[in-house]
């Protein structure tokens, strides 16, 4: 685990009581807002879904909904901060969706923000729109705005983001703008297939020697036996017995049970609906063997889920699934991409050619105590040192002239007593 996420033996902040109340809307300040539900968002930020939901599934208004209801734990609250562009007052222009954990006052806790993701999340991005201002001076504002909450926040982490992207570096900058101390982290690596509108059959042409005979092979032997059927589900009425397909190899597979259980059968419903299922199973005599849960979704294939039974590992029923469902993605559905999402397990290197990463961001508050400590036992005491006071000096400079002259006066009056 990465050392910057292992830690959690933060000092306790005795004004720490939970997050402020969420403001009502006639003392909020017109360029910016703080919600604490999805439902709360006003009619100006759902477009904001949309336009991000064309960059990822994983940034659209469905995915989160689901992902609130149903992968959360009891005591996590959503947080999320928006702002305007300054020449349209009368519209948000951008949000990140945050969470924290909700501690006990008898057994205190960190106060650390956290975008709303977990390991069930492949991807996240602040949600921007550039049409009245620069990506930056939005990111800008919404760092602002979350060091203004109260109480502070000591920690703040978002992950998973692009790394390649202009706004990951904006971001990084927006919060060191805002007074914090950051470090960024790789969270994991993502491979991905460009397609180049080939064809099932000229891409099979490029895979691993080993790779292809191994699937030529069981493959024709599966079939000659008349053992097995393979089944793409997409929807309608067979949609809840491929469900308990899919549940059933998972159980009997090698992959821990799920911590929410009912997150995949609700996703797997939701794609469904929204056309973008593709639930492949894979029956050896007439029970489910293998299943892989693909989603297409903008011209792209995501494999999401994919799981095999044990029992069933000598007829390399993974690899035959895989092949078939790849066969379909490519010449059915035609995507132009094929990602495996998160991780760098081995096999998905036989399947892809590229190689992309996901990065963290974890901005430290030197304002409060447990941010303090945490800078120091994250980045050294020297480093610590040296960063806090570029820190302070930055905020320095951008005090109001009224503040500094009123300093300089003090200043004065004590050098003149002396």
């Amino acid at each position: 685990m990465n050392p910057l996420l292992a830690n959690t033996d933060f000092a306790r902040d005795e004004t720490a009581k939970g997050p402020a109340p969420v403001q009502s809307t006639g003392t909020q300040p017109p360029s910016a807002g703080t919600f604490s539900a999805l439902e709360e968002l006003p009619s100006t930020l759902l477009g904001l879904f949309e336009q991000a939901e064309r960059q990822s599934m994983f940034l659209g208004q469905p995915w989160f909904q689901h992902f609130v209801r149903t992968a959360l734990l009891p005591e996590d609250q959503v947080r999320i901060f928006a702002v305007t562009g300054e020449e349209s007052p009368a519209s948000f222009s951008g949000m990140l969706l945050m969470r924290y954990t909700k501690g006990s006052e008898l057994f205190p806790s960190p106060r650390k923000l956290s975008s709303l993701t977990n390991y069930y999340s492949c991807f996240f991005a602040p949600h921007l729109t550039t049409q009245n201002c620069r990506a930056s001076q939005l990111l800008d504002k919404l760092a602002q705005e979350i060091a203004r909450d109260r109480p502070r926040w000591d920690a703040i982490e978002i992950n998973p983001l692009d790394v390649q992207a202009a706004t990951f570096v904006e971001l990084v900058e927006a919060f060191k703008k805002a007074g914090y101390i950051v470090q960024t982290f790789f969270a994991f690596g993502n491979w991905y297939l460009p397609v180049n509108g080939r064809t099932f059959a000229e891409y099979f042409e490029t895979l691993p020697s080993v790779l292809k005979n191994t699937w030529t092979r069981k493959k024709k032997k599966l079939e000659k036996s008349g053992r097995s059927k393979v089944e793409i589900v997409t929807g309608g009425p067979g949609l809840e017995t491929a469900i308990d397909a899919y549940t059933r190899v998972y159980l009997a597979s090698w992959k821990h049970p799920e911590p929410h259980p009912d997150f995949i059968p609700g996703l797997i419903r939701m794609c469904a609906e929204a056309g973008t299922l593709r639930l492949g199973i894979l029956y050896v005599d007439e029970e489910p063997a293998a299943s892989q849960m693909w989603i297409v979704h903008n011209g792209k294939a995501l494999i999401y889920k994919l799981a095999y039974d044990e029992r069933f590992g000598e007829l390399s029923v993974g690899t035959i699934l895989s092949a078939r469902m790849f066969e379909h993605a490519l010449d059915v559905d035609k995507v132009k991409e094929v990602d495996y999402l998160s991780g760098d397990d081995a096999y998905k290197r036989n399947w892809m050619s590229h190689r992309r990463e996901r990065w963290g961001i974890l901005a430290l508050n030197p304002r409060t105590l447990r941010g303090a400590l945490a800078i120091a036992r994250h980045v050294g005491g020297r480093a610590a040192k040296r960063m806090m006071l570029s820190v302070l000096t930055s905020l320095r400079r951008t005090q109001p002239e009224e503040l500094r002259r009123r300093e300089g006066d003090v200043a004065a009056t004590k050098r003149g007593a002396d």
